[in-house]
């Protein structure tokens, strides 16, 4: 399999790209700057249609949209400047759209997969307040994942979303309640069983249906 993680210079994107090399697969891992194999600031319109030409003609059997930010961890209300909700929704959302849009063609010569780490504070019944920047964008991208989804069924291409746990790597932090090697064990699990028959699904790392 062909496997491309976007952020996979660290956390769960690092290990994901560790494992899927270590089980046999050809992974291209992108990261903004030089510590992956491919650079890919997926905000950057430039730089995905770099990337979409760099993998010209490589068919792509699994698109992991990793990549996304949490600027607004810890603030309060009255510290939410505009610049902020603009950068997290061009990483976390926009950045999404546009990977799926460049590599379109790759994932439609294998008839491929794609998976968006989300989060369970996607869920409007989950509103314990706060975060409302990172709980706004990654609510959108779940929307996003499961539109894309209807579209791109009769491509033959299903798209999940999932939620990986509240995982100890930077954005998780240290008193989170897994570690990565159980939220990536989790999820490819996950992204295996991913088909059209159950494409659209939100999933936490163990299998469970998340509520919308």
């Amino acid at each position: 399999m062909h496997i491309v993680i976007t952020g996979a210079n660290r956390g769960i994107g690092l290990a994901l790209s560790t494992r899927y090399s270590d089980r046999g697969d050809t992974v291209t891992g992108t990261s903004r700057d030089d510590s992956a194999q491919l650079r890919l600031d997926v905000t950057d319109p430039a730089q995905h249609a770099a990337f979409a030409e760099q993998l010209r003609n490589q068919p792509v059997d699994l698109l992991i949209c990793n990549a996304g930010v949490y600027l607004d961890k810890g603030h309060t209300i009255n510290d939410y400047p505009a610049d902020m909700w603009a950068q997290s929704f061009a990483t976390n959302v926009t950045g999404v759209f546009l990977t799926v849009q460049a590599l379109l063609p790759n994932l439609e010569a294998s008839r491929g997969k794609v998976a968006i780490l989300s989060s369970q504070m996607a869920s409007h019944t989950r509103a314990p307040g706060g975060s409302y920047i990172y709980r706004a964008s990654k609510a959108a991208v779940l929307n996003l994942g499961r539109n894309l989804a209807t579209d791109l069924k009769d491509d033959g291409i299903a798209v999940g979303i999932y939620h990986p746990g509240w995982v100890q790597t930077d954005m998780g932090g240290a008193a989170a309640e897994i570690d990565v090697e159980q939220a990536v064990s989790g999820l490819i699990e996950r992204f295996d069983d991913l088909s059209l028959a159950t494409t659209g699904c939100f999933e936490t790392y163990d299998g469970q249906p998340h509520a919308y």
